[in-house]
């Protein structure tokens, strides 16, 4: 994660307003936002994807679903593929996300994403982001949510999308392959 990586700042609903901010440079304008995009990936089992926050990152040793800032020109979608990709070494397509919900942070606007996949693949978490990951049941995820062992942004988060969060995981959980 490089200081000179670049965001769109954006208006409330989400869009570009030709304005870029350097992470590091302390947070975007008041009144403005970036981007911040999560994956919440079930396998057909229906068990979700868990990672641990590396202990030199903010939040050390927390968890959460794999998530990070969209980049200059990605779209939310885009923005959390890259980010399950390089946290876990899961790919999935943008057209495999259904949107969850979306949260309006202090200077972000947050977008849970829900994403199947078949079977259970062995997640390769990239060290500098994430210590572990696992596949565990929604249950388990409630739990340290309850337990706050969830990185902190996560509470407000989860008020908000857990009701719905648990829809989408059902769904998927469900879905034919192929449909």
């Amino acid at each position: 994660m490089a200081d000179d990586e670049m965001w769109d700042v954006t208006d409330i609903q989400g869009t570009p307003t030709g304005t870029l901010h350097r992470r590091g440079d302390g947070p975007v304008p008041t009144g403005s936002f970036h981007i911040v995009a999560s994956v919440c990936l079930v396998s057909s089992s229906g068990r979700v994807l868990m990672s641990l926050r590396a202990a030199g990152k903010d939040y050390p040793l927390a968890w959460e679903f794999p998530a990070g800032s969209a980049l200059r020109g990605e779209t939310s979608r885009t923005g959390a593929v890259r980010e399950l990709a390089e946290e876990t070494g899961m790919v999935r397509a943008p057209d495999d996300l259904v949107l969850v919900g979306r949260v309006v942070e202090e200077r972000a606007l947050f977008d849970l994403w829900v994403a199947r996949i078949e079977g259970e693949p062995v997640p390769v978490p990239d060290p500098e982001e994430v210590q572990d990951a696992e596949w565990v049941t929604l249950d388990v995820v409630h739990q340290r949510w309850q337990d706050g062992v969830f990185a902190t942004p996560w509470n407000a988060r989860f008020d908000q999308l857990w009701e719905t969060l648990e829809q989408r995981v059902a769904e998927m959980r469900d879905r034919v392959d192929g449909a």
